[in-house]
């Protein structure tokens, strides 16, 4: 335990000391023009992405050669931790979406949370920014939300009922719910957008000052704090993505508005 406590210290040490260093800068020094333009977070967002391919893919081989996939293994194992964790996001489904609808938004359930927390994780290890501390990966997030459930919404329902909700249930009261709720619905991505990246920007924020203060022992708590905004901020997006989705392809009308 003591040394991984040095461990840790000496890792979030090098953080505070090399401030403005990241690997992938340092990688790029040497590239041509064309890949070294390209953007940290870009990369970094590309590599979250390949990291959960290649997982994906680990996990389907070592599923392959189960006999019977209904038992789990013994101990702790990397199937075994897949399934905990899709065991655990289907439950969320369930109670968001529906158990009628949760195996149809599953995988984009799934993905989504995944993606986004080892996209804020991975601001943690010492060399590397988080991707959603910048807007544009953020706003690239919501709109990939906001794309994929207006899609479903207008599969499921049809593009005129779909619209048609928006107007509320009373007729005569639809001139002033559509634009309404339109405008709230145009807003969705922006709020989802705007939320994570300013928490994920103010944790970063407040790890690298306050480790300045006491690097040997404020980066471990700020460590811990910071892991615990990585996976409430995903959850969140995730939680909100299932709720708009809910709405969206209910069959019956609304008398309630999204959050935002």
């Amino acid at each position: 335990m003591k040394n991984l406590v040095v461990l840790i210290t000496s890792l979030t040490a090098l953080r505070v000391d090399a401030a403005g260093f990241t690997w992938i800068a340092a990688a790029q020094s040497g590239m041509p023009s064309s890949l070294s333009n390209i953007p940290e977070y870009i990369i970094t967002f590309a590599f979250v992405g390949l990291v959960v391919v290649l997982a994906g893919l680990v996990y389907r081989s070592k599923l392959s050669s189960v006999v019977n996939i209904v038992i789990p293994d013994k101990g702790i194992t990397f199937r075994n931790l897949v399934e905990a964790y899709g065991q655990f996001i289907f439950d969320q489904c369930k109670l968001v979406i529906g158990e009628k609808n949760a195996p149809k938004y599953f995988g984009f359930v799934a993905t989504v949370f995944l993606i986004i927390l080892l996209s804020n994780l991975i601001g943690l290890i010492p060399g590397f920014l988080p991707p959603t501390e910048f807007l544009n990966t953020t706003i690239a997030l919501g709109i990939f939300s906001f794309i994929f459930y207006n899609i479903k919404g207008c599969k499921e329902l049809g593009v005129i009922n779909y619209l048609k909700h928006f107007a509320g249930p009373l007729w005569y009261m639809a001139i002033l719910i559509f634009p309404i709720e339109i405008l709230s619905n145009l807003i969705r991505p922006v709020s989802l957008a705007l939320r994570l990246r300013g928490n994920m920007y103010g944790d970063h924020l407040v790890l690298v000052q306050f480790s300045k203060l006491a690097p040997a022992i404020i980066p471990i708590i700020f460590m811990v704090l910071g892991i615990l905004v990585s996976i409430i901020q995903a959850y969140v997006f995730t939680v909100l993505s299932m709720v708009y989705i809910s709405l969206a392809v209910s069959h019956h009308d609304h008398d309630e508005h999204a959050a935002h």
